[in-house]
């Protein structure tokens, strides 16, 4: 399959693959949406999640997948006022914020998600802050081209400084969804570095994997194509292009870490790298690190096929009899009720 020209529409870049003459019934058209939130103000940037999506419709894409927090934000730089021992009163007023900006789960966005869906007749992999009660959650959710919510994936493993301002996902939310266009499944940023989460997707069948991300490096690069040629799937990593413009301005919003007077607004603070790579390990469109942009390529579902037949990491190339997994499924919660009417 060969690049079509880049082009640019109204700021954002498109990478499009020729279909060339490929069989339709096999193959899936996919884009990645490298773009920023608007931070602090949720229906902003569920407009804007509308205008790429339609977007990437009229690319004739099937799967569109948005980077982790997409919807309430991914806290950049911020420490929300935190030293081992004490939290400011500045910092407790960002997390209201934050937490203000989040989504319940089920909720009123989660259905205007679904509609879009439904409406642009594609399958859609959303990067949210989930709001549960006063708890916050890193979460992907899936929806069908039919605008029908399929469920969500909670971030398992929030990464260093994430842990004070989300909770952790369990056994229950780690889904794959066998659609029309494939087997669908989730992991996010830095919990795709966990080998058993991995496998346990895996188990389960997975050939499209998303990887919502909020890592930039050119390591990231690395991550995604290991897990290309283990898993035999085709890898959709969807991150952020951010600048510091797309944050509020200081004293309000402050990156901590960096010397704040020496960014502009211009500086980026997050350059994006969101690519397309099948389980053959060849990358089918981006890394793009260039602004916002739809990343989009057609998926030769055939390609699974092929790979698995050198390495099926959970069928012929596994010995159960000397490793194997426990996944633990069950819903963890911290109170129980015995009885079976709801408690108040």
């Amino acid at each position: 399959m060969a690049l079509v020209p880049t082009t640019e529409t109204d700021g954002a870049v498109f990478t499009e693959v020729d279909m060339g003459s490929s069989d339709s019934s096999s193959t899936v058209r996919a884009t990645v949406v490298q773009a920023s939130t608007i931070f602090y103000d949720t229906p902003a940037t569920l407009d804007k999640a509308e205008r790429l999506l339609a977007e990437a419709a009229s690319l004739g894409s099937q799967l569109v997948v948005f980077p982790e927090a997409f919807i309430g934000g991914y806290p950049r730089g911020s420490n929300f006022g935190v030293t081992i021992g004490n939290r400011t009163l500045k910092g407790k007023e960002d997390f209201r914020k934050y937490h203000a900006a989040a989504i319940n789960v089920p909720g009123p966005e989660v259905d205007r998600l679904a509609a879009m869906a439904g409406k642009y007749k594609v399958f859609l992999v959303m990067g949210v802050i989930e709001r549960d009660g006063y708890t916050l959650y890193c979460t992907v959710l899936f929806f069908d081209n039919q605008g029908c919510y399929l469920g969500k994936h909670r971030k398992l493993m929030p990464t260093a400084l994430e842990r004070i301002i989300w909770g952790f996902g369990d056994g229950s939310n780690i889904p794959v969804f066998d659609t029309p266009i494939g087997k669908i499944g989730a992991a996010i940023c830095w919990e795709n570095k966990m080998p058993l989460l991995r496998t346990a997707m895996y188990a389960k069948g997975i050939e499209i994997y998303c990887a919502p991300t909020a890592d930039s490096r050119d390591v990231w690069q690395a991550s995604m194509t290991h897990i290309a040629l283990e898993g035999g799937c085709f890898v959709l990593s969807a991150n952020q292009f951010c600048r510091r413009k797309d944050y509020p301005a200081p004293p309000e919003y402050v990156f901590s870490g960096t010397d704040e007077e020496e960014l502009t607004p211009e500086s980026v603070v997050c350059a994006g790298g969101s690519v397309i790579i099948s389980p053959s390990g060849a990358v089918l469109a981006g890394p793009n690190y260039d602004g916002e942009a739809l990343i989009t390529a057609d998926l030769d579902l055939g390609e699974i096929a092929r790979a698995k037949f050198d390495f099926d990491v959970v069928g012929h190339y596994a010995r159960p009899e000397v490793l194997s997994l426990i996944v633990r499924d069950e819903p963890t919660t911290p109170v129980s009720f015995t009885s079976d009417g709801s408690h108040k």
